[in-house]
């Protein structure tokens, strides 16, 4: 029973929400974009070359826990061949739109359910995610309306922090006014999300994988979850709340 734990965080990709193909809504996203930078190149073939620059940014943001400000984005990694003073003020709808390029994210199975119920249960609930951009993830809690569920949105976008460094853990912990070893955190990145919990000193950390990604993971001291669990709605078994939730 994890009668301590009074705040549960969530990762976003691949935990509350999952990536889906969806050619019109792409397609709309990458015209969107060659009309904001002011191109008349292929839309597509234009998206392909962010794509690579793409990777090269991840690399380094990778390397030194570091997420850049949308504006640096554009203007040193992704288009730095156009003019830094008309595409910097741009950087907020530019990542937005480049993030729908990618496709359509929508909720897990049973994500809905499961935050209402853990809210019912007592629990203070947030999100700490690795993101590049700044307006998706408030954007779609509002239109999902769940914006009032979560107490504490920390975002690497914002921050400029990415897990697993601890920072970001911690200032989630303090916005949601609960001691880091109060809280649990659930993601699906056993090397990033279970070391940056337990570098912050968070009370449990939750892996959600599948069983053939889990079967071919190599779990060691370092990365070993509290729990494991395969579908979003085992949370409900995990956290059940309890009285001393009921009394805060």
């Amino acid at each position: 029973m994890n009668d301590h734990i009074e705040a549960i965080f969530l990762d976003m990709g691949n935990t509350l929400r999952i990536l889906t193909k969806n050619e019109e809504h792409q397609a709309r996203a990458r015209l969107r974009i060659t009309e904001l930078v002011g191109t008349d190149e292929d839309p597509r073939v234009f998206c392909d070359r962010l794509d690579a620059r793409y990777k090269e940014y991840r690399k380094w943001a990778f390397e030194n826990l570091r997420e850049a400000p949308e504006s640096e984005l554009w203007t040193r990694w992704l288009v730095p061949e156009f003019p830094a003073d008309r595409i910097g003020p741009l950087g907020v709808e530019l990542t937005y739109q480049y993030r729908q390029s990618m496709g359509l994210r929508v909720m897990v199975e049973s994500g809905r359910e499961v935050v209402l119920e853990l809210s019912r249960r007592g629990y203070i609930l947030g999100i700490i995610s690795n993101v590049i951009t700044s307006r998706e993830i408030p954007d779609w809690l509002e239109e999902e309306g769940l914006t009032p569920y979560f107490q504490s949105v920390v975002l690497s976008s914002v921050m400029g922090i990415r897990k697993p460094a601890p920072e970001i853990y911690l200032e989630a912990a303090r916005r949601a006014g609960v001691l880091p070893e109060k809280c649990a955190y659930v993601g699906d990145n056993l090397k990033r999300d279970v070391t940056g919990t337990r570098r912050a000193g968070f009370g449990m950390a939750v892996i959600y994988i599948s069983p053939e990604e889990l079967q071919d993971a190599e779990i060691t001291d370092e990365n070993r979850p509290d729990a494991i669990i395969h579908s979003f709605a085992q949370l409900l078994d995990i956290f059940p709340g309890g009285i001393h939730l009921q009394q805060k």
